[in-house]
């Protein structure tokens, strides 16, 4: 069976950008900058994005490029057979993801309807709250909303690399930075908007901790998609004329600027009404509602808000499925339609007792979690940093040679910087992300 591969070098770095760009670079990123010293927090994010990022995201692409394999197959061609455990692990990890961001996806679908309708167009952040809340805990309107993100992402899986993933990126990245340009310049318009911007860009270096900084890294890892397989599933599509290493500073860079966009977009509108910067994951479904509510064509613009949050979603939500579907279309030669659909029934039912562990299954607990929060932390705090330093060992111990004949240049040139990144991902990457394993510990 031939190797998919993505049409074009520009629909590569599109798919890979949109599997990095998620619901955290739209909410997260303004918000965690805002708690952590504002301008300070984004010098110390950008050194990290362009050090341990740019050096985990080649490493990742390089990996799959170099095998054509999904994550079980490239671990075990490059690293033996104890190696491909690390690959199940990262498939795992996509299964798990995608079984309660799903759940999630399927809010900012529920909230576009809301907009629409005009439900949540209001001041009352009590009311919205509220709202909020009841619509989460509700046992069967969620599910619905969680099927149809479902079904939309095994969609896009469906239609495969090329005709599915590739040209569905290239239409929603592109609708997505438009989105986030629309809502950035009707922010910017507001008055007093100024006073958002300077709270998100100026410096505070007073508020600069050596715990702050291991939140900074936190954030550059998981907000660029490492650790999780999915960098090294779409670096097997790769063509052998791709240059990586270029591939991979284009997503870092589109990521990168999304995740800055992102502050720009919410920040004005949030400082003009008095709301809470730092009021986390509320500050997309209870706080810019109350926003809208008192902008003009505060109805339209939550549309397109909460449209824009679906759109980060499905992007990144179409990668994790195609990390299990890949696995089962190289591991066992089974056809990527059948896989789709049962991999998705599996998720979706797995994402049922997510939602329902919101509202009536919330009493059912472990370790003071219930099921929708293990599995965010046993994903994202865990298995991630996990895969992110198994990664970086096996690429700079275990199969350098390989690696660094992958990143030679066409004309059979080595980069300068080569031998920094066989240093980085030998040494600096595994301790570093060690540390964040540490701290989410």
């Amino acid at each position: 069976m031939a190797r998919a591969e993505w049409g074009s070098r520009l629909g590569f770095i599109l798919a890979a950008a949109g599997s990095a760009v998620g619901l955290g670079a739209i909410w997260k990123f303004p918000y965690v900058a805002a708690q952590n010293g504002g301008g300070a927090f984004l010098v110390i994010f950008l050194v990290i994005v362009c050090t341990l990022g740019i050096s985990l995201m080649i490493a990742e692409m390089s990996v799959g490029a170099s095998t054509r394999r999904s994550p079980v197959g490239a671990y075990r061609r490059l690293g033996g057979k104890w190696w491909s455990g690390v690959g199940y692990i990262g498939v795992l990890c996509g299964f798990l993801i995608l079984s309660f961001y799903s759940v999630v996806g399927g809010w900012t679908i529920a909230y576009i309807v809301k907009s629409i309708d005009g439900s949540i167009l209001t001041s009352n952040p009590a009311f919205l709250s509220t709202t909020f809340d009841s619509f989460i805990a509700d046992p069967v309107l969620p599910l619905w909303y969680h099927a149809a993100f479902m079904g939309l992402t095994a969609a896009v899986v469906l239609a495969g690399v090329q005709k599915g993933i590739e040209q569905v990126s290239k239409y929603l990245m592109v609708m997505l930075f438009l989105l986030v340009l629309v809502l950035i310049v009707r922010g910017l318009t507001l008055p007093g908007a100024i006073d958002g911007v300077l709270t998100f860009l100026q410096p505070d270096f007073s508020k600069v901790t050596p715990v702050m900084v291991i939140e900074a890294m936190g954030l550059a890892f998981f907000s660029m998609s490492l650790g999780m397989g999915c960098m090294i599933t779409y670096g097997s599509y790769a063509s052998d004329e791709t240059y990586i290493p270029n591939s991979a500073g284009s997503v870092i860079g589109l990521t990168t600027i999304i995740c800055f966009l992102s502050g720009l977009m919410v920040f004005p509108a949030i400082f003009v009404f008095g709301f809470d910067p730092s009021a986390g994951p509320g500050l997309t479904f209870i706080t810019m509602p109350a926003v809208f509510s008192q902008m003009s064509g505060g109805q339209f613009f939550g549309i397109l808000f909460f449209f824009l949050l679906f759109v980060a979603a499905l992007t990144s939500s179409v990668s994790l499925m195609e990390v299990v579907v890949s696995f089962f279309i190289d591991e066992f030669h089974l056809p990527r339609t059948a896989m789709t659909v049962v991999m998705s029934i599996l998720m979706f039912v797995l994402g049922i007792g997510a939602s329902l562990s919101l509202g009536v299954w919330k009493d059912y607990t472990l370790f003071g979690k219930n099921l929708f929060g293990i599995l965010d932390y046993v994903s994202s705090n865990l298995i991630m940093p996990f895969g992110g330093i198994m990664v970086a060992i096996l690429v700079g111990w275990k199969s350098w040679p390989v690696i660094a004949d992958r990143l030679t240049r066409a004309d059979g040139t080595q980069p300068v910087w080569l031998p920094l990144l066989k240093g980085f991902c030998r040494y600096i990457a595994p301790v570093l992300i060690f540390v964040i394993l540490i701290q989410n510990l």
